[in-house]
């Protein structure tokens, strides 16, 4: 049973390329996971156990793969969770995401995947720790009424608070007042806070993030003839002591969805070991002589990797250069409509009042996974230096550690107070109309 301050709140941030769950006031999250979800519809399969014994693995015995009856349309459906259920290629899986544009948009994914981290991830009961959620900026009214209806009515968590991720990183900082400059896995959000509140008007998104780029680095790989295998379409044998040989492996009935996610693990952990932000803009000719720089694929396979270690990255800053890339013709309408990341600080800026853009220019916060890549501090103060008014000081800002910047906590000390003395809501609460509705609108109008 919750009792209030001695009872740790739970964190958990579900972001659109992973999700992060943990104990308030440690400097990083207990378990990080991937946010998408497999799923196989069983209206599909025949013989369920078959498809699993052809894949060659075994079903996760910690529980993280669930059967839930979902909307009629989907019929009944089996949802893996976890990199390591991920990790294992089935027969018909499909790998699906929650979340499009910011917007949940299959709430049966989010419940596994929220249950998968209480249950699988921090062993713990939601029915006696206080949460603190962390919501994007766009997050609407209907979004945050289903978060608090499911926490409260399927999880019965004794207390709920909902923060803007913008909100946690400047308070992480030590800041009221900044502009975070989050780019994450599914899309890039340049969002003020004032006084510990989000500023929704001047708030800009761009959907380049580290997907997109990882796509873009695949098919520049594909054009140049460097085949990323996915892990389960080989096996290495061993010929002779020491020596091996990779041996293909056909499975007719793996999904394109779960072929694409496979490949796009192995190019992200290419793109964060050989990616960084040039200097300069990115010029084919300044470029062409670069040093080559090794990559060892997991089939064994040694790519070279040379100019795309800079252009892949630059894409965040001038995304006309999609345009260039073969294979991504599909997105030259987004990328001519797409902002690089200088314009996007700017713009938000001037949409603020005038009396705090002098301090939000001298405090830009790096926020989420792809503002990691190396660089891309310098680069991003180094180009607003030269488009911002003489007037501004400009600094931006990022924690030299990897993992406080990754992650956006150290978890924040005055939202852990309000979280854990938020009032408990027990069960003859809930029968109350009136006192619903204003615990409801209490725990929803934060952050607004």
């Amino acid at each position: 049973m919750y009792g209030g301050d001695e009872v740790s709140a739970i964190v958990i941030d579900l972001g659109s390329h992973t999700c992060k769950a943990g104990y308030a006031g440690e400097d990083a999250p207990k378990a990080v996971f991937p946010s998408v979800v497999g799923a196989i519809d069983q209206m599909e399969v025949d013989d369920p156990e078959k498809t699993e014994n052809n894949s060659g693995s075994a079903v996760d015995s910690k529980g993280s793969v669930r059967t839930l009856d979902s909307d009629k349309s989907k019929g009944k459906r089996k949802l893996y969770v976890g990199s390591h259920a991920l990790g294992f290629r089935r027969d018909h899986m499909e790998v699906l995401s929650p979340i499009k544009d910011g917007v949940v948009v299959d709430w049966d994914m989010v419940d596994s995947i929220w249950d998968h981290a209480f249950r699988e991830c921090l062993l713990i009961d939601p029915k006696e720790h206080p949460m603190l959620l962390a919501e994007p900026s766009s997050n609407t009214q209907q979004q945050r009424e289903r978060t608090a209806e499911l926490m409260f009515e399927k999880y019965k968590v004794p207390a709920l608070f909902l923060a803007k991720n913008a909100v946690l990183t400047s308070f992480a900082s030590g800041r009221a007042t900044s502009l975070v400059v989050d780019s994450g896995g599914g899309s890039t959000t340049v969002a003020p806070v004032h006084d510990g509140y989000v500023l929704q008007k001047a708030v800009a998104s761009s959907p380049i993030g580290g997907e997109f780029l990882s796509d873009c680095l695949m098919k520049s790989l594909e054009s140049k003839g460097m085949t990323i295998k996915p892990r389960y379409s080989f096996k290495r044998k061993e010929i002779r002591p020491g020596d091996f040989q990779t041996v293909d492996i056909d499975f007719p009935n793996t999904t394109e969805s779960y072929r694409l996610y496979s490949q796009r693990v192995i190019a992200s952990d290419i793109k964060e070991c050989v990616c960084r932000a040039p200097d300069t803009p990115y010029d084919e000719t300044a470029y062409s002589n670069i040093p080559m720089t090794p990559y060892e694929l997991p089939d064994g396979q040694t790519i070279e990797i040379g100019a795309d270690r800079f252009k892949i990255p630059d894409v965040l800053f001038n995304p006309s250069l999609v345009q260039t890339i073969p294979g991504m013709e599909n997105y030259a309408e987004m990328a001519s409509s797409a902002r690089g990341l200088p314009q996007m600080v700017i713009e938000s800026i001037n949409k603020c009042d005038v009396d705090i853009r002098r301090e939000l220019f001298s405090s830009i916060l790096l926020a989420g996974g792809t503002a990691s890549m190396q660089q891309l501090k310098e680069r991003l103060e180094k180009d607003l230096l030269e488009e911002s008014p003489q007037a501004a000081r400009v600094k931006v800002l990022a924690s030299g550690n990897a993992t406080e910047r990754r992650f956006r906590y150290k978890l924040l000390d005055p939202y852990v107070h309000l979280t854990n003395s938020l009032r408990p809501v027990s069960d003859t609460d809930a029968d109350d109309p009136a006192l619903t509705q204003n615990c409801t609108l209490s725990f929803l109008g934060v952050g607004l």
